[in-house]
């Protein structure tokens, strides 16, 4: 890391600026050069240098390529912290190359709801899992010198009606299940936390004391600098006085449209829009009711997005009121100072100060491998019956709307543009020795955004040939494999509707499968999806959203040329059985979501309920077999009053190829007088391991204290005495060896 100034200095730094200089740095301003998600242009006369800040979580988004990283839900599938630390590095060199001084990344909101459409951007629906793939992202990007910022902190766990929806949920529920990645990132290094558009028990997070000051700041001892996401500012004085530091984007909504190149006739609905019959440049923000851009009420298909974007008046508050708010007394000037200090401490952190160039790369063979390994290790096998792996000779049915294209991630504001890409069909037949036959057999599944109709509409890309199911049919019949790519749509701004896949992809699959008994599902998906078919077909594997390697990535797994290293993130189930099923709980009624599944969310509510998934969380196949041994404590406590625990298990590959396993552990804790249900286990860690045939190794674990704790009101963190029982396996529902620790 490059040289650093001294608290002392920016001590003196801060006592040479002006009322006026010390506002500017507090708010986002428009970035001439175009390049930014949000800009701060520094004090020139005293040579703190203007701050880009660019969105990021699956790439380095500005107006030029950047390599195209797959879906976070696909990194945390790997179950791989030093894999999410490497991209984190690998993120973070991209933003030097492209002069972006902090990234607004990762995002780690918790898998609440299935049908969130942003669930591609965040992890897990567990915190353990999410908060190590997020510590490694974020000491990955600090380590580049560039500031990381973990979001959406907190309880942004939907798009509906996200700028508005007040979050009604326990306190315990909120420490156990909803902050705890998010204190792992802080813990990991995060220079900033951007606060999140939601309320959570009717205060907007902005300006939450709570939650910004009392928590963050205080209790976890955060001394960086809470950035709010962009429009999400409902006020000045209350959000300054309890926690946020940096108001985005600090400008107007038609002076950021400006920056965005928008012309006239290029409006925010879908059909172009007329300027001429908007004041402010464009959108009437008189007629708005303060919930989003109006969008007609409707995007692509059947998404809304209306009641999924913020207030666009919002966004110069601090530029316009809070020189006069700190003038009249209503924000100390001591407030103020805090803000400034936390921002230039955390970019002095980086070197931001510092007069050496730092050194970036991008689309290096490194980074491009790097992202062909993420989609393979994140891909993960739900079903085989033996057509996996793919004989090289074997004659392929390539089949699907969109095998012609690779899939590089959900809409919204981490759409990244790749300088290279590789396609399903481009993969398959580049790695194939048999005949490969094309057929998408229905019409392609559009992408959608949140950002559709904004700027100058797509190209007339031209008539398509038609295509027919028959067509599909017929290639799977002449086959001796058919492999059918099926995807769903998902962006930020919107929920989707249903886990169904769109379209009639379901009946595509269904008639392959009749025609060709070694059907196999690839899974191009933000999340779960349910799988009316999946008796029908041979095989089954869920490679998300694989970024810019799709093509190649799924060739190594199908081919054998890489095992399919994934387990899932989060639990596949039908639409119906999981926690969130009435209107109370998602989307909310009333302007209020009530999280009264409490703890159970994801695999907890399974296990708790005995409801029987279709895939548990933490289920993935190998092409290899491995046999566990006994589970035993190798630490020297035998019984113990706080502090990591470590255990081992012998794992043997006894297949005839090389494998990769995740050893996975559980924790059963004692019962205790509780105002909640607990989950019989709950996921406290695993570890990853590549063995070839024959081979056999002690995998161990370390669990913290977390893990066999609970928060309560009166004592915070504490660990109930007994008996806790901790098992290993190959998922939450697979479980083959265990040990008790004492407490």
């Amino acid at each position: 890391m490059v040289s650093q100034m001294s608290r002392d200095s920016i001590a003196d730094l801060m006592a040479e600026l002006t009322l006026e200089e010390k506002v500017s740095l507090v708010h986002g301003a428009t970035d001439e050069e175009g390049t930014a998600t949000g800009y701060i242009p520094g004090v020139e006369r005293l040579d703190i240098p203007p701050v880009r800040l660019s969105d990021g979580p699956l790439g380095v988004r500005t107006d030029e390529p950047s390599t195209a990283f797959p879906a976070s839900i696909a990194l945390a599938s790997a179950f791989d912290a030093d894999l999410a630390r490497e991209f984190g590095e690998a993120l973070g060199s991209e933003a030097n190359a492209r002069n972006q001084d902090v990234m607004l990344a990762p995002g780690l909101n918790l898998i609440r709801v299935p049908h969130c459409g942003r669930n591609f951007e965040y992890y897990s629906e567990d915190p353990v899992l999410s908060g190590s793939t997020a510590a490694g992202v974020v000491s990955g990007i600090q380590s580049q010198d560039v500031v990381a910022t973990p979001k959406h902190y907190v309880a942004n766990n939907q798009e509906t009606a996200r700028a508005s929806v007040s979050v009604e949920a326990d306190e315990r529920v909120l420490r156990e299940l909803y902050l705890p990645a998010f204190h792992d990132a802080v813990d990991a290094g995060a220079g900033s936390v951007m606060s999140s558009y939601n309320r959570v028990g009717g205060t907007y997070v902005s300006e939450h004391h709570h939650l910004l000051t009392e928590v963050l700041k205080e209790e976890w001892g955060f001394e960086g600098y809470v950035v709010s996401d962009w429009f999400g500012t409902e006020s000045v004085v209350g959000t300054a006085n309890d926690g946020l530091d940096l108001q985005m984007p600090g400008i107007s909504a038609e002076e950021l449209f400006a920056s965005m190149g928008m012309d006239e006739g290029d409006g925010p609905d879908h059909e172009g829009g007329d300027f001429d019959e908007m004041d402010h440049e464009g959108v009437d923000f008189d007629e708005m009711d303060h919930e989003g851009v109006d969008f007609d009420e409707s995007g692509p298909g059947d998404f809304e997005f209306a009641d999924g974007m913020p207030d666009p008046t919002t966004g110069g508050l601090y530029s316009e009121d809070l020189a006069d708010a700190v003038e009249s007394g209503e924000v100390p000037e001591s407030r103020l100072d805090d803000m400034v200090a936390r921002i230039l401490g955390a970019l002095d952190d980086v070197g931001h100060f510092a007069d050496d160039d730092r050194e970036g790369a991008i689309d290096t063979p490194v980074h491009r491998e790097l992202a062909r390994i993420v989609a393979t290790r994140g891909t993960v096998l739900l079903e085989n019956d033996g057509v996996l792996p793919l004989a090289d000779d074997a004659e392929v049915a390539l089949i699907g709307p969109n095998v012609d294209e690779a899939i590089l991630g959900g809409g919204g504001s981490s759409e990244t543009t790749p300088f290279v890409e590789s396609t399903p069909v481009e993969g398959v037949e580049g790695r194939a020795g048999g005949e490969v036959t094309v057929a998408r057999g229905i019409e392609r599944v559009e992408d959608v955004s949140m950002f559709e109709g904004f700027g100058p509409g797509d190209e007339d890309e031209g008539d398509e040939p038609e295509v027919a199911i028959d067509d599909a049919v017929a290639a799977a019949e002449a086959s001796d494999v058919a492999v059918v790519f099926v995807r769903d749509q998902a962006t930020e701004a919107a929920d989707r509707e249903s886990l169904a896949l769109p379209g009639d992809q379901d009946e595509l699959v269904e008639a392959v499968a009749a025609a060709n008994e070694n059907t196999v599902v690839v899974l191009n998906t933000s999340g779960p999806v349910e799988l009316p078919w999946r008796e029908e077909v041979a095989a089954v594997l869920a490679s998300w959203y694989p970024g810019q390697a799709h093509g190649d990535a799924a060739a190594a797994v199908l081919y054998g040329d890489a095992d399919p290293g994934g387990r899932l993130p989060v639990t596949f189930a039908p639409e119906s059985e999981y926690p969130a099923n009435t209107e109370e709980r998602f989307p909310g009624v009333d302007g209020e979501v009530h999280y009264d599944e409490g703890l159970l969310v994801g695999y907890r509510h399974f296990d708790a309920t005995d409801a029987e998934p279709t895939y548990p969380f933490g289920h993935g196949e190998s092409y290899a077999e491995f046999d566990y041994g006994e589970v035993e404590r190798v630490d020297d406590a035998t019984v113990d009053v706080g502090g990591a625990v470590e255990i081992a298990v012998e794992v043997e590959n006894v297949a005839d190829r090389r494998g990769r396993e995740v050893v996975q552990a559980y924790v059963d804790s004692p019962s205790a007088p509780d105002d909640l249900e607990r989950p019989p286990r709950e996921f406290a860690g695993s570890a990853a391991i590549e063995l070839g045939p024959g081979e056999s190794a002690t995998v161990t674990l370390a669990l913290d204290e977390r893990a066999f704790g609970r928060w309560t009101v009166e004592a915070g963190w504490e660990t109930d005495s007994g008996e806790h029982v901790v098992e290993v396996g190959r998922s939450s529902r697979d479980l083959v060896a265990s040990v008790s620790v004492e407490r």
